[in-house]
């Protein structure tokens, strides 16, 4: 995404020059505003790298403005412009958070090498945030647990896509977190503010489920002995998560497709067209072009809705990430059952690795929730989280990825096997022994700076492994 900047001038003739300048010598995208009082719905609808203001406006002032960018988000930069330049104001600006402040007239070159110590400043405000999240282990996605490359990935998916309008299709197999998945990109949206609404579309009747959506009025059917104000009105203006859409009847589907396409619906029992401005998410696990294939799926209805795909991972394809959930797990139904296990035995957390999990996440969550229930001391065993009809194990430990690898060159094929068998072992290794470095040197025959070379190149963090 380009980086944006905000330019607010009641003069039309410095706002053009300003626009031109930048626009022609830098890559960001530039917006303009020649009416201050327009600032603070312009921030509400976008997220601005910096803001160039001048001091002395009609309606608000160059102060004002700064105020109210700050207010939003004490990262953003704001340059101030003025022509009545002294020591006063420019003491007034700095201290409120300017980070800098410039004369008019002023020189093209001086403009543009200020703006790029801004965006310089700016982006080591977001470095030092991120880098101040991880060493407080508050990550940007606090419901998503994973480092896998797979979860890094989706990570990168929601940033890119969280802050447009466009339509998002979640697919994957049940129990993978999809609607996590929905939920943070509708925390990361400009619509965060807003309702978040899920919808549950297989588990509603048929019979009542455009009730339900599009709401009724009184005496449209049997049994509508009031009005009914539907989801999709108590949505408007926030974020609509469709989960298991594949589940719809080919009539709701039609009725759907148009409130996609434009916005609009009609109540039961009301011939009035109503509009609303609604975020649209939506999950499923069926393959819906197989179900196009069938006659059970409307074609255009897909396209429509998968305008963004995001497909989550099953977890035996991120076995990795395991370890980190498990953990989670174990802190979560601890808290919730007053009980203090503070270790998993190194048997079972092999024999949760090894699973290859049908039920994906959501089976992990219900064997760790049993585990910390039954369990009668400090450590989950192998016997708490054995379940019959738990699923076979997976055929050996580490789970290589494969599907590439007979296609390369010998060496680079070599390299590529071992590279990926030694994260996924000291991940494990690092997983069973508490993030304790020196004791999992030890219990492996290693030196401990040979396996901290390791983590370095697999770019392992023994830190999130502790308990």
């Amino acid at each position: 995404m380009p980086e944006k900047i905000l330019i607010v001038d009641d003069e039309q003739d410095m706002l053009a020059l300003l626009r031109r300048i930048v626009s022609e010598k830098t890559p960001y995208e530039v917006t303009t505003a020649a009416d201050p009082s327009q600032v603070p719905e312009l921030l509400k609808k976008n997220d601005y790298d910096l803001v160039i203001t001048d001091l002395k406006m009609h309606g608000l002032d160059g102060i004002q403005v700064l105020e109210t960018v700050k207010q939003k988000d004490e990262h953003t930069a704001v340059i101030i412009m003025t022509a009545y330049g002294t020591i006063e104001s420019a003491i007034e600006t700095t201290r409120k958070g300017a980070f800098d402040y410039i004369t008019k007239p002023f020189r093209k070159e001086r403009i543009l090498h200020i703006i790029e110590q801004a965006m310089k400043w700016q982006h080591l405000q977001r470095e030092n945030i991120c880098l101040r999240k991880k060493l407080e282990g508050t990550p940007e996605f606090p419901n998503l647990i994973g480092n896998s490359p797979a979860m890094q990935r989706l990570y990168s998916q929601i940033n890119q896509v969280a802050k447009t309008t466009a339509t998002i299709l979640i697919t994957g197999e049940s129990g993978t977190g999809k609607e996590l998945v929905a939920r943070a990109i509708h925390v990361h949206s400009l619509r965060k503010d807003k309702i978040f609404m899920p919808v549950n579309c297989s588990a509603i009747p048929e019979s009542l489920i455009e009730s339900e959506l599009f709401g009724h009025l009184r005496g449209s059917f049997t049994g509508a002995i009031r009005d009914k104000k539907g989801l999709v009105e108590e949505a408007n203006h926030g974020t609509l998560f469709l989960d298991e859409i594949g589940d719809l009847s080919l009539v709701m589907q039609v009725k759907l497709l148009r409130l996609l396409q434009e916005g609009e619906y009609k109540i039961i029992g009301d011939n009035r067209i109503r509009k609303v401005d609604i975020r649209f998410i939506a999950a499923t696990n069926q393959n819906l072009l197989e179900e196009i294939g069938k006659g059970e799926f409307r074609k255009d209805l897909f396209y429509r809705l998968n305008v963004i795909n995001i497909h989550l991972p099953p977890l035996r394809e991120r076995t990795e990430d395991i370890p980190l959930l498990a953990h989670h797990f174990l802190k979560r139904y601890n808290m919730l059952n007053g009980k203090n296990v503070n270790n998993i035995s190194k048997e079972a957390m092999d024999h949760l690795v090894r699973r290859e999990w049908p039920g994906n996440i959501r089976e992990l969550e219900n064997v760790m929730e049993r585990g910390v229930v039954i369990t009668g001391g400090d450590t989950l065993e192998m016997t708490d989280i054995s379940m019959p009809g738990q699923g076979p194990l997976s055929p050996g430990v580490p789970v290589l990825p494969m599907e590439d690898v007979f296609s390369m060159p010998f060496k680079e094929a070599k390299n590529k096997l071992i590279e990926e068998f030694h994260t996924q072992y000291i991940t494990r290794m690092l997983a069973r022994y508490g993030g304790n470095v020196s004791r999992a040197a030890k219990e492996l025959g290693l030196k401990r700076q040979y396996l901290h070379r390791l983590m370095r190149e697999g770019n392992v963090d023994s830190k999130t492994f502790k308990q």
